[in-house]
């Protein structure tokens, strides 16, 4: 999006932006019919693939989870009970959350679940705005993330470690020098 004499107006890029493996791409998430911000990158947590959704833990209050609960008869919501995810600007449907799942879906329980192909994304790295549907939002297994930052925390320690040593012999020093 660009501000222009204050309109905002919509660029689309054609150009495929995948994320870089190691980089995370920060972005808001918009209605396609509108550009009001659903969410934003910090609140997705991953992709449900078989139900082409964005899974996001917060939306904004442009999102209106509408109050009727809906049976999912065929499909892959068989068995499932929802509510409709609608945009607050244009009314439009933007996705789902599921109430009640059968065990394979359990785990898509109380997600806002926004539909990649009614979701566009402004990546902020790169100033375009591109569709949903062209990006992945899986997420790295927890093990990996966990060794990552066990990492870090290590290194981290090890400088403070370096640190506090460079001071205990300074003061020492200091001490001396009295």
């Amino acid at each position: 999006m660009e501000f222009n004499e204050s309109v905002l107006v919509k660029r689309e890029h054609d150009d495929d932006v995948t994320p870089v493996e190691g980089k995370s791409q920060w972005m808001t998430l918009h209605c396609g019919q509108c550009n009001a911000v659903l969410s934003d990158s910090s609140c997705v947590c991953g992709e449900a693939s078989s139900l082409d959704a964005v899974m996001c833990l917060k939306v904004t209050d442009d999102v209106i989870v509408t109050d009727v609960k809906r049976m999912g008869h065929a499909g892959d919501l068989a068995n499932c009970i929802y509510s409709r995810l609608k945009c607050g600007g244009c009314s439009g449907a933007v996705g789902k959350v599921i109430h009640a799942a059968p065990f394979h879906l359990s785990a898509l329980r109380s997600f806002f679940l926004l539909s990649k192909a009614n979701v566009s994304c402004y990546v902020l790295n790169s100033s375009q705005t591109v569709k949903a549907s062209t990006l992945s939002f899986d997420q790295k297994p927890f093990r990996e993330n966990m060794a990552k930052t066990k990492e870090t925390f290590e290194s981290t320690l090890a400088q403070m470690a370096s640190l506090k040593a460079r001071i205990g012999e300074r003061n020492a020093f200091r001490k001396q020098k009295k």
